[in-house]
């Protein structure tokens, strides 16, 4: 192989100084090819296989290997096929009469082409995603599972976090409404995963089913909703971290506060705090880039939304409606009343 000072000087002879590929290879003693070549290429190429290597052995089984590799996407972790077993497992059940390495090589390639490759998301500003984590927390002197509802503006990384005793649709729906009030406007989109909260059913063609309490929030504030695929975390990559970075920053040593109220009034506050620190690689700070998420934010509502969750029931003889395996009474008025009777009635 020519040193790569060789190519530059023969390249520079040619095409610089003008003379014909005939003189090169005659002045620098080189032959005619060797020279084509030089002009082809800018450095040494090295060696090129014009076609594949033969597998006179392994080729025939190669399908075979492929469809256990294909099966092994599907199968638990621990019991895939290593690239011994799959060799293994050539010899004993197809007669193969190769070495091993050539199995080994095989399946390292099979198993790289396999895999999922990604590129770097870019967010444009004024959209969210959202999603639900667990902590533990100790509130008003009892050590409980807390429920903390995230948003994230993934433009700028900016960030609301409020905790929950539980993740009901009330929570889901408070949530919402406190953190449109803490970025002071709505989101274009809100990018979520399939929580029964906000979605019924996913049916055949894809499309969702939303619940009522859902329906009336995007109806409320006007924002478009949209899914990830089931089981596809990366698909709101962004906001999965702020569950993640929340409870290992925010949550970290384990919180006390007395109240929700108080908890969540710390955690409003860190957030606030986390505004002035910069994320990822970004030289301007999150603040600074809420700017841009801020001004596509669109204008709240004049009244918010009641955060709660509307179920009809009937009335019973004792006045008494059912929620949640609880009973509440009501106005006597209100007596047999079922959700089909008329609203004037009521």
């Amino acid at each position: 192989m020519f040193a790569v000072e060789s190519y530059a000087a023969v390249r520079r002879f040619v095409f610089i100084e003008g003379h014909s590929r005939r003189e090169a290879a005659r002045v620098f003693g080189l032959n005619r090819e060797t020279v084509a070549k030089m002009c082809r290429f800018s450095l040494p190429p090295g060696y090129t296989r014009t076609k594949p290597a033969e597998k006179p052995k392994l080729g025939p089984l190669l399908p075979v290997i492929d469809a256990i590799l294909e099966a092994d996407r599907t199968a638990p972790a621990k019991q895939r096929h290593t690239a011994k077993r799959i060799f293994e497992r050539l010899r004993d059940e197809h007669g193969f009469a190769g070495g091993y390495t050539v199995v080994k090589d095989y399946v390292r390639i099979g198993r790289a082409r396999g895999r999922e490759t990604f590129v770097p998301l870019s967010h444009p500003p004024g959209h969210a995603q959202v999603d639900f984590g667990e902590a533990v927390g100790v509130i008003g002197g009892v050590r409980q599972k807390i429920h903390f509802l995230c948003m994230d503006l993934p433009q700028s990384d900016a960030c609301f976090v409020k905790a929950y005793p539980r993740e009901t649709t009330e929570a889901f729906l408070d949530g919402h409404v406190s953190a449109f009030a803490f970025f002071g406007g709505v989101p274009l989109s809100i990018l979520y995963d399939n929580t029964t909260i906000a979605v019924a059913k996913i049916c055949g063609d894809g499309k969702r089913e939303r619940t009522r309490a859902f329906t009336e929030l995007v109806s409320h504030y006007l924002f478009r909703d949209r899914f990830g695929r089931p089981g596809k975390g990366n698909d709101k990559g962004k906001v999965e971290g702020l569950v993640k970075f929340s409870r290992a920053n925010f949550m970290v040593p384990i919180p006390i506060a007395a109240s929700f109220d108080e908890l969540n009034a710390m955690l409003a506050g860190r957030c606030r705090a986390r505004q002035a620190e910069r994320a990822g690689r970004h030289v301007e700070t999150i603040g600074e880039r809420l700017v841009a998420d801020s001004a596509a934010l669109r204008a709240l509502p004049a009244v918010p939304l009641e955060p709660c969750e509307k179920r009809a029931a009937r009335v019973s003889s004792m006045a008494l409606v059912r929620y949640r395996t609880n009973d509440y009474s009501v106005p006597t008025a209100y007596g047999f009343c079922s959700p089909s009777a008329p609203m004037a009635q009521i």
